[in-house]
């Protein structure tokens, strides 16, 4: 019995060693693979026109310019007319005295 025992055990191991582990066949993913580059398209239409930007700021003052040059001298005055002759009379007119500042 110890015989039949032990060529029970030797089978039973020697079978399952035999048995193949089971493979899972996964399909692979097919990669792209990019061909000749085709014709160039046509030309687009011109795009939009686009909007007017915002007004700059207003710009610094600019500096004083130079003094101008003399005028040139005007012309002599016509002559006066000849005056009337007077009464015999005579009168003579004094200005009147500046006023002074007033006082603090």
């Amino acid at each position: 019995m110890k015989l039949l025992a032990t060529m029970a055990i030797v089978t039973a191991l020697t079978l399952s060693a035999c048995e193949k582990p089971a493979v899972v066949v996964v399909p692979t993913t097919p990669v792209a693979v990019p061909g000749p580059a085709g014709p160039t398209g046509a030309t687009g239409e011109t795009g939009n026109t686009g909007n007017t930007g915002s007004t700059g700021n207003t710009g610094n003052t600019g500096a004083t310019g130079s003094t101008g040059a003399t005028g040139n001298q005007g012309n002599d005055g016509n002559t006066g007319a000849t005056g009337k002759t007077g009464s015999g009379t005579t009168v003579v007119v004094i200005p009147a005295a500046p006023a002074s500042a007033p006082r603090n």
